[in-house]
């Protein structure tokens, strides 16, 4: 009974002080530790109960870190408060298996003789089970270990050598040491902090190293609209001449410091902009009164018997809609319903609940002012995603996203803390434009340069470089990733034959 209350105290208290590592808080330290003790318990506690209290901690981890879904929920859906809580309840359950499987892993490999195995597996099941989690049913990566540590620039420059996985095993190698340290005996404990004391100081190494070299010569002036139209007026047809007047009245101010691009958010344009001639004159007429290319988020129409919706960006340039791209990420319960034909049904339940059609293709942009790709709203959460478009010749990554479906959350904070590594991971410039904010834009050091707070209303021109080469990630993508896939696997057959 007195195990169960620890369990119990070390599970909750371990998913409180993680969630509290994540971007809202000032506490990123605590991922560095908060995983120790139930790894330690893990150790000499049956598999199934180490993966129910692991269970119980990951879940209590993503309740509280996705706890801004209550306010959007609450806010435009049918299902009354606190049942909105619901579904936040099952999305936090489905992640906090993954932190469960890596305890039931560590505490089968104890079990067989092998609690150092068990710790030395533990970075590569973490990592493994953060992939698999950023893929299965089209992917939900937010929340890696490795972001919380977003502001730790000396932490985050291996992630050009391994992207965001990279800074999640050490965190959790940290922790692995940190375990070993108070559960096996002398000798081996010595040798677990050793290495990670090792592993440590390489990659605050590399960082200084990166850090410490001079930033490439050149700057190319950027302008981003953060208009700060609430949610519910974006598309509202009485409305609409107040958006765009919004809109106009920005892009002239910025024009005025001579930008070689003008970026709206996601869905800036208050109808389909292709589909509208009134809208699309307005543009054109804005575009050449101010002699900026202006990138603008719009829906867009396909067909017209049976109508198919897409989220598009579109360059605007004085000779008309020059580029696009489709969104191909759709976000699943926000722009599709996944397995529409049996649970099509919960789109009445909640007016964010779009039918939008993916997109196909990476499209980069060819400039001006150079080769770009665009991503927009989560897609830059995804790594791979954004791999493409820079190994399809884009310069310079931006991010167009409306987060006002968050309100005045954590939610649009949480959003940006993994652009950093987006810009570190192929060392380019990542410029954000947000509805509501928060509009940035990020160097090829993952620092976020200069950035806009949320619901204000302005223009950030950013200063930014080009990229130059290529990353050990840009060439090889998540092959740290697979690496833990093969060795966690590798772990899982020698349970399975009786060979720890």
């Amino acid at each position: 009974m007195h195990e169960r209350w620890l369990w119990a105290l070390t599970a909750s208290a371990s998913g409180v002080l993680l969630a509290l590592a994540f971007p809202g808080t000032d506490l990123e330290a605590a991922a560095w530790i908060v995983l120790a003790p139930p790894l330690a318990l893990a150790l000499r506690t049956p598999p199934r109960a180490a993966f129910g209290w692991a269970w119980l901690a990951g879940t209590v981890f993503f309740l509280i870190l996705l706890r801004w879904l209550d306010f959007t929920f609450t806010m435009y859906s049918a299902i009354p408060w606190p049942l909105t809580w619901g579904p936040l309840l099952m999305l936090a359950a489905y992640c906090g298996l993954y932190v469960g499987a890596v305890h039931a892993l560590v505490a089968l490999l104890a079990r067989r003789g092998a609690p150092a195995l068990a710790l030395a597996t533990v970075p590569f099941a973490w990592v493994a089970g953060e992939w698999v989690r950023g893929h299965l049913m089209g992917g939900f990566p937010w929340g890696s270990l490795g972001y919380s540590q977003y502001r730790t620039l000396l932490v985050i420059q291996i992630a050009e050598l391994g992207g965001v996985y990279a800074v999640s095993f050490v965190v959790a190698a940290v922790n692995a040491a940190l375990a070993a340290a108070v559960s096996l005996p002398r000798p081996r404990a010595l040798t677990a902090v050793a290495l990670a004391a090792g592993l440590v100081a390489a990659t605050l190494g590399f960082g200084w190293g990166r850090l410490a070299e001079p930033a490439p010569a050149g700057e190319i002036p950027i302008a981003l609209m953060q208009p700060a139209i609430e949610q519910p007026l974006k598309f509202d047809p009485s409305h609409a001449g107040r958006t765009l007047a919004t809109y106009v009245a920005l892009t002239e101010r910025a024009a005025r410091e001579r930008p070689a691009l003008i970026v709206w958010p996601e869905t800036a344009a208050p109808a389909p902009v292709r589909h509208d001639p009134a809208l699309l004159a307005a543009v054109q007429a804005l575009e050449r009164r101010v002699g900026v290319p202006l990138l603008i988020g719009s829906l867009d129409v396909r067909g017209t018997s049976q109508p198919r919706y897409l989220n598009t960006a579109f360059l605007l340039t004085d000779r008309g809609l020059q580029q696009r791209y489709d969104k191909m990420h759709l976000v699943p319960f926000g722009e599709y319903v996944p397995l529409a034909s049996v649970i099509g049904f919960v789109r009445d339940w909640a007016e964010f609940i779009a039918d939008l059609e993916p997109g196909t293709r990476a499209d980069v942009f060819s400039g001006p002012p150079a080769p770009f790709g665009v991503v927009i709203c989560y897609e830059g959460i995804f790594p791979e995603l954004v791999r493409e478009f820079v190994k399809g010749g884009a310069r310079l990554m931006i991010n167009m996203t409306n987060d006002g479906w968050f309100g005045r959350t954590v939610g649009p904070q949480q959003h940006l803390s993994m652009y950093p590594f987006r810009a570190v991971e192929h060392r380019t410039w990542v410029v954000r434009a947000a509805n509501t904010g928060i509009s940035a834009a990020i160097d090829p050091a993952g620092r976020i340069r200069e950035s806009l707070s949320l619901y204000e209303r302005a223009n950030l021109v950013a200063r930014v470089g080009l990229r130059q080469g290529e990353t050990l990630y840009t060439r090889f993508g998540d092959w740290l990733a697979y690496v833990a896939l093969a060795v966690t696997g590798l772990a899982a057959a020698a349970l399975a034959t009786g060979r720890p």
